[in-house]
């Protein structure tokens, strides 16, 4: 439990730090940093205080999909906001392009470690994975239309709001699904229930098995 709590932790504080890194990057961000972006540009609120607000009505989304959020769904919401605005006060803005790159590519790698990490404290998935999980479920595409579609949508609207929509969105998109294929079973730890509801949204996400088959975790490395 202790390595549990911890992973879930710090892996929440460098999903935030590695957001800030590819915004400050400023290449392209990912697509629902680019709404964040735009609704940030509108409204003048806090980068992170938009991703707290998004979040949550992200989760209000999961009522009618039936998804139960954890207690690091929970925490997702109100902590990858306030880390991300710690990390954009500290890394500056407007540098060299050479420098930019380099943030960027810091910060797509930091964001696979810190998925690899929180989701695999197994406390629950974030609110934007749940609610890919959750179409899946009730509709029965597959997993990556409804995840598509939802992006595509939520892309469309920041880009119009102004969000920074580059290179560096298309480059996120490819590399970051193989990057957490790598980080999430590498920290993974088993549940003690083989069947829990995180398992099986993991292994779907993942595209590892269909949530009607029941799931077992690898071992704990």
């Amino acid at each position: 439990m202790t390595r549990r709590v911890l992973q879930l932790f710090i892996g929440l504080f460098l999903y935030g730090i590695a957001i800030a890194m590819i915004v400050r990057g400023a290449v392209g961000v990912a697509p629902w940093d680019v709404l964040t972006q735009g609704l940030n540009l509108r409204t003048g609120l806090s980068f992170g205080l938009i991703t707290i607000i998004v979040g949550g009505l992200v989760l209000l989304a999961w009522i009618p999909l039936k998804q139960r959020p954890g207690v690091g769904t929970v925490l997702n919401v109100l902590l990858v906001g306030p880390s991300a605005d710690i990390g954009l006060a500290f890394i500056p803005a407007d540098l060299d392009l050479w420098a930019r790159i380099l943030l960027f590519a810091g910060g797509l790698l930091l964001l696979g470690v810190a998925s690899g990490l929180y989701i695999g404290g197994n406390f629950g998935p974030g609110p934007r994975d749940g609610l890919m999980t959750g179409i899946h479920r009730v509709t029965g595409w597959p997993i990556w239309v409804g995840r598509t579609g939802v992006e595509l949508v939520v892309l469309g609207i920041g880009w119009l709001l102004g969000g920074n929509v580059g290179i560096g969105t298309v480059v996120f998109a490819v590399l970051i699904g193989p990057i957490c294929g790598y980080t999430i079973p590498l920290f993974r730890i088993a549940p003690r229930t083989e069947h829990s509801t995180t398992a099986v949204d993991e292994a779907v996400l993942e595209g590892d098995t269909p949530p009607s088959k029941p799931i077992v975790d690898s071992p704990a490395n």
